[in-house]
C-alpha cells in the first residue's frame, strides 16, 4: 500500500538575474518597477536585428567559483552554481561538513537550451582553426546537465540527480519534479531550479529570424511590455535562479525558516504546434486545472497570478484565455496576474524559478509585483494585470504559469510555510 505523500516546503532561495545578484535585490528592483533591459554588451551585435537584452551586468563568478573551475564551466552553469550557493546558505544546510544523509539530497536542474554561450564560441573556433583546435572540456560546457551535475559535486548531494530540458517551462517543471520526488520518499531535500545564458550571435540571432523577439531597439526598457497592445515581441535574458525543497517534517524537526509550501504542480501537452500555443487555451487550462486539483483548491482560492506574459501576440492573448477557461470569467478577472518579464525579460529555461520567487515573495511580502509598461490596454487581453504599480494585498496562495516551445504547460501553487 502506498504510503500518504508527504509534504514539501521551501528552505532556501536563490537568485542572480537582470535586476540583480540576489533574491532581495531582485524583489527590490521589482518592487520599484525597474527594467534590467539594455543594450548587449556580451558580443557586437551589429549583425543582428535586436541589439538588446536582459544582461547580468557586474557579477563576478570568481566570488564563488575558483577560477580554474569557473573557466572550466558554461555561464549558464556559473548562474546556477552561484546562485545555488546563495540558497544553500539560506537553507543552513550543508552536505560537504555533513554528509552523513547526503544519499537522501538531490538536484534538478532545467535548461532551454543548455551551453549556449559554449556552443557559439566552440562552433567559431571550429569554423576560424579547424577542428583539431576545439577544445577538450567543449562536450562538458554544451551539454544541459552540466548544472545539474557540477551542483551535485559542489554540494555533495548523492541522491536523484537529474535535468530538465522543456524551453521555457524548464525550470518549473524542474521545482515541480522535484517536488515530487521528495513526495513519494526518493528524497528528502533537492536542489531546484533553472538557468539560461543564450546572450550570444547565434542565441539573438535565431530568434530573431524566428520573428519571436522585440525589435523595439530605440526604447530597451520599454520593449518588453505583456498583454500590452503595442507588444512586438519577448526579451531575451539571461540567469540563475533556484530553491531549496525539503521533507516538510525534517525542516521543522530542525528548525528551518520555511518560506512557502509547494502545494500544486500541473503538466499537460498543447499537442498542437512546436512554437504556437493551441489556439483557446485549452492545453495551458488544464495545466492549471491539474495543479489546482492536486492542491486540493478551488479555482476562486488564490490570490495572485504570475503570468508566463512573454509580450508576444499570441502567448499572451492565448494565456489570457486559458486563465479564463480555467477559473471561470467571474474568478479570472478578480484575481491579480501580473508578468514580471516585463521587467527581468524572459531568462528561458531559468523563468519558472525566478517566477516562482516571486510567488514567493508576494506570499511573505503581502505585496504584488507589477506588470510594467503597460500604456495601451488591449482588448482582447483584459484581464487585471496590475499595471505599472507594485499592489499591497493578502497573498495566501499563488500560482505561477510557464509555457515551452514544443507544448509544454507547466503551473505551480505556491501557498504560506
Amino acid at each position: 500500500m502506498r504510503a500518504e505523500a508527504r509534504r514539501v516546503v521551501v528552505t532556501g532561495m536563490g537568485a542572480i538575474t537582470p535586476l540583480g545578484h540576489t533574491v532581495e535585490d531582485t524583489w527590490k528592483a521589482a518592487l520599484a518597477g525597474e527594467s534590467g533591459i539594455g543594450p548587449i554588451t556580451q558580443f557586437d551585435p551589429s549583425g543582428v536585428q535586436t541589439k538588446f537584452a536582459g544582461e547580468v551586468r557586474g557579477w563576478d563568478p570568481e566570488l564563488v567559483i575558483p577560477r580554474r573551475e569557473a573557466r572550466r564551466l558554461d555561464r549558464s552553469a556559473q548562474l546556477f552554481v552561484c546562485a545555488a550557493q546563495q540558497a544553500m546558505d539560506d537553507s543552513g544546510l550543508d552536505f560537504v561538513a555533513d554528509g552523513s544523509d547526503s544519499h537522501r539530497a538531490g538536484v534538478v536542474v532545467g535548461s532551454g537550451l543548455g551551453g549556449m554561450l559554449s556552443f557559439d564560441n566552440h562552433i567559431k573556433v571550429m569554423m576560424d582553426r579547424g577542428a583539431s583546435r576545439i577544445s577538450p572540456l567543449a562536450v562538458t560546457m554544451i551539454i544541459p546537465n552540466e548544472a545539474a551535475g557540477v551542483a551535485s559535486i559542489r554540494f555533495n548531494m548523492r541522491g536523484p540527480v537529474t535535468c530538465v530540458v522543456t524551453a521555457c517551462a524548464a525550470s518549473a517543471n524542474a521545482i515541480g519534479d522535484a517536488a515530487e520526488i521528495i513526495r513519494r520518499g526518493a528524497a528528502d531535500v533537492m536542489l531546484a531550479g533553472g538557468a539560461e545564458a543564450t546572450i550570444c550571435e547565434f542565441g539573438i540571432g535565431s530568434f530573431n529570424s524566428s520573428k519571436a523577439l522585440s525589435t523595439r531597439n530605440e526604447d530597451p526598457t520599454g520593449a518588453s511590455r505583456p498583454f500590452d497592445a503595442d507588444r512586438d515581441g519577448f526579451v531575451m535574458s539571461e540567469g540563475g535562479v533556484c530553491v531549496i525543497l525539503e521533507d516538510r517534517e525534517r525542516a521543522l524537526a530542525r528548525g528551518a525558516r520555511i518560506h512557502a509550501e509547494v502545494i500544486g504542480y500541473g503538466m499537460t501537452s498543447d499537442a498542437h504546434h512546436v512554437t504556437l500555443p493551441r489556439p483557446g487555451g485549452e492545453g495551458a487550462a488544464r495545466a492549471m486545472e491539474a495543479a489546482l486539483a492536486s492542491a486540493g483548491m478551488e479555482p476562486a482560492q488564490r490570490d495572485y497570478i504570475n503570468a508566463h506574459g512573454t509580450s508576444t501576440t499570441a502567448y499572451d492573448f492565448t494565456e489570457t484565455q486559458a486563465i479564463t477557461l480555467a477559473l471561470g470569467e467571474k474568478a479570472a478577472r478578480a484575481v491579480p496576474v501580473s508578468s514580471t518579464k516585463s521587467m527581468t525579460g524572459h531568462l528561458m529555461g531559468g523563468a519558472g524559478a525566478v517566477e516562482s520567487i516571486f510567488c514567493i515573495q508576494a506570499i511573505n511580502h503581502g505585496i504584488i509585483p507589477p506588470t510594467i509598461n503597460y500604456t495601451t490596454p488591449d482588448p482582447d487581453c483584459d484581464l487585471d494585470y496590475v499595471p505599472n504599480e507594485p499592489r499591497e494585498a493578502d497573498v495566501a496562495y499563488a500560482m505561477t504559469n510557464s509555457f515551452g516551445f514544443g507544448g509544454h504547460n507547466v503551473v505551480l501553487i505556491f501557498g504560506p510555510g
